[in-house]
């Protein structure tokens, strides 16, 4: 198996930001999609490769790994042409270490401590998930211990769907998730955060399933649906609701009430106002997730409510209007 270069496959540098990654990823995904490019074997191969490049960089740990043997990968070529050799069980670091070319000794070879690997390929369990595949062997943490040690394993990611008025979103609110595992049933009680939006996921660390050999916990995610609004629909950070204006007010000028996720406020209303007209409150939409300082805008759109009956008086109003109108 050859070296993989993840990061020319995505056509980015070493140093690319995670955006930078995604948006690489998401072009050529979109490029090499098997549906755009139907029966195209050339493609099909190329958006495989696409995936599994994003796989590892796309986590940034995975990605930590990658970059720790990219670093070493001429180092391990440089050892296996000086000798080494060993691998027992098809692992590199079974029977207690690494066997390799000392050049003068008895025999030639002698096992490297564990410290010498680490200077080697790099500080705690250096191994990335390519690595291990590529050799079909263990990680640093085995190194040195022996042959037939259980790799530790993380525990498996657990997801719940919890259902939000919006008003909890717009305050924040918690949730009180039971996980059943192992025969026993545990509590956790998930503060969700202040504007979050329909879809998004809510992380608890280590909540999740337990690892196993000593492996850390998965994470339990909250993915959030919002309950619809009878006064307002959502439309990112923005709210938008209507607001009802009486015929002699959208012609004359005066004051609304728009209603707000915390009450109402007074609007002025210029003279003419048209139906359908739209007016902005700064700042009276949803909360910025991890901003507490910053909220979406409100929206409300002008609905001019006519007279359903006229009173005499009324009526003899609007014919003069009418003859007023008629002269002009």
């Amino acid at each position: 198996m050859d070296f993989k270069d993840y990061y020319q496959t995505l056509g980015v540098t070493k140093s690319a930001s995670d955006k930078e990654l995604k948006q690489a990823y998401r072009k050529l995904a979109r490029k090499h999609h098997p549906d755009v490019n139907p029966g195209d074997k050339g493609s099909e191969g190329k958006f495989k490769e696409i995936n599994e490049a994003y796989e590892v960089l796309g986590d940034p740990e995975k990605r930590r790994k990658y970059d720790e043997l990219g670093a070493n990968w001429r180092m391990y070529e440089q050892a296996q042409q000086q000798g080494a050799q060993g691998w027992p069980g098809g692992s590199p670091f079974g029977g207690g270490g690494w066997t390799a070319n000392t050049g003068g000794q008895a025999g030639g070879y002698r096992t490297m401590t564990e410290e010498e690997m680490r200077e080697m390929f790099g500080d705690e369990d250096p191994f990335s998930d390519f690595f291990k595949t590529f050799f079909g062997g263990g990680g640093a943490r085995e190194a040195g211990r022996g042959r037939g040690r259980t790799r530790a394993q993380k525990g498996r990611d657990i997801e719940h769907e919890v259902e939000l008025t919006l008003e909890e979103a717009y305050h924040g609110a918690t949730r009180r998730i039971s996980i059943k595992e192992g025969g026993h049933a545990r509590t956790i009680d998930v503060r969700i955060p202040p504007g979050v939006k329909d879809g998004s996921r809510v992380r608890a660390a280590g909540e999740g399933e337990s690892g196993g050999n000593g492996g850390a916990a998965g994470d339990l995610y909250l993915r959030v649906r919002l309950q619809p609004h009878a006064l307002f629909e959502r439309d990112g950070n923005d709210l938008r609701t209507k607001v009802a204006v009486p015929l002699t007010t959208a012609v004359l000028g005066g004051e609304g009430n728009v209603p707000t996720m915390t009450g109402s406020v007074r609007l002025k209303i210029p003279e003419t106002t048209q139906n359908g007209q739209v007016f902005r409150l700064k700042g009276h939409g949803m909360p910025v997730i991890g901003k507490a300082d910053q909220r979406g805008d409100l929206y409300a759109l002008a609905e001019i409510q006519l007279p359903r009956s006229l009173t005499k008086e009324q009526r003899q109003h609007y014919e003069a209007l009418q003859r007023i109108e008629k002269q002009s």
